[in-house]
């Protein structure tokens, strides 16, 4: 396998990692409404599991509530079940109409829990990269002795390895920093 090649695998196993932690920052409860949290939550309809946001419409009225209004009325209590099937913490209000969701502010002291996982998330994502970055080095390593490349260039392609991990670490702690403040500031 070519060396850029490898790196260029890498590096994009690297972005995928910060993009699942943004997804994961994104499904955390931080006391605002956020129809990305009902995208875990499936709904039986005509014995098909079917997203949420596919049956219904979502939008957030105000900073703390997320209104589900389902195209199809007859589907209202199917949907009402899942949410409360589901592992997000919070009870539905139907109005026959709508179902309203309400995110309670969170305490102080959840707050503090929350920039807790929010950082062991943000570690583990970085550990992650840190293992792309071992994983690119051992190949070019045995590339070095398999195509017999000169050392210069091994030392080159390992800085290049270095700086590439340390942006996406970066980016990482760039992402934890915003939702530790988003949390903080609630």
């Amino acid at each position: 396998m070519p060396i850029s090649e490898i790196i260029q695998k890498g590096e994009e196993k690297m972005k995928k990692s910060v993009q699942s932690t943004q997804k994961e920052f994104s499904n955390i409860r931080t006391g605002r409404a956020n129809p990305m949290i009902l995208d875990s939550i499936n709904v039986e309809y005509y014995g098909a599991p079917t997203p949420v946001r596919q049956l219904a419409n979502v939008s957030v009225q105000d900073g703390q509530t997320l209104v589900i209004t389902p195209y199809d009325k007859s589907s209202i209590s199917n949907i009402e079940k899942a949410i409360l099937k589901s592992d997000i913490g919070i009870t539905p209000g139907n109005d026959g109409v709508n179902i309203r969701l309400t995110f309670p502010q969170p305490t102080e002291e959840r707050r503090k829990e929350l920039v807790k996982e929010i950082k062991k998330i943000g570690e583990d994502s970085k550990v992650a990269i840190r293992n792309i970055r071992r994983e690119m080095t051992d190949f070019l390593k045995k590339a070095e002795k398999d195509e017999n490349i000169p050392e210069d260039d091994v030392k080159k392609q390992q800085d290049e390895i270095q700086k590439i991990t340390d942006k996406f670490v970066k980016d990482i702690d760039i992402i934890v920093s915003e939702k530790e403040t988003e949390i903080l500031s609630i």
